[in-house]
């Protein structure tokens, strides 16, 4: 048994030295390791092995979520943020934080989503859709696509 726990240990740690994972992340990743064991302390074995990552500071949902703003956050707006946080297995408290946090500078980011996808004000209609249809892809809301497109239309009529 002690060479399972050390196996488990070992693919936990390998999925955090590629990434941060949340608590219920790894979880989910590990338990197919466990479920082939046949003795029901393997369970408790996944558990202990998790408290003491966490414990040595190893595995953080803090952390985990802090990653989301830092990597792909950057490109996606609240909405799609929202359901990274959650498919992650987050607090609730701590996904709140962690949208108000992006929700402050989301604006910015969709302005520079699109500045480097397009770069133009939308030409025509059609275009303006397909403009406004990319942000909501990147989980951007109607109305702050409405406020970029407005930005960049306005940007256009100086020039």
């Amino acid at each position: 048994m002690a060479f399972g726990a050390l196996s488990l240990k070992g693919r936990a740690l390998r999925h955090l030295a590629r990434r941060e994972h949340s608590r219920a992340e790894l979880e989910r990743k590990l338990r197919p390791y466990v479920e082939d064991e046949p003795d029901a302390s393997a369970a408790e074995q996944l558990c202990k092995v998790l408290d003491e990552l966490a414990a040595r500071g190893l595995l953080s949902d803090a952390r985990a979520a802090e990653s989301v703003l830092a990597g792909a956050g950057r490109r996606l707006g609240s909405r799609r943020i929202a359901q990274t946080l959650q498919a992650k297995g987050l607090a609730p408290e701590l996904a709140l934080d962690t949208l108000a946090k992006a929700r402050a500078s989301e604006f910015e980011r969709a302005w520079d989503v699109w500045r480097r996808r397009f770069g133009a004000a939308p030409a025509d209609l059609a275009e303006r859709a397909r403009q406004s249809r990319f942000l909501a892809g990147r989980g951007f809301d109607g109305d702050l696509i409405r406020r970029v497109l407005r930005r960049a239309g306005d940007r256009a009529d100086d020039e």
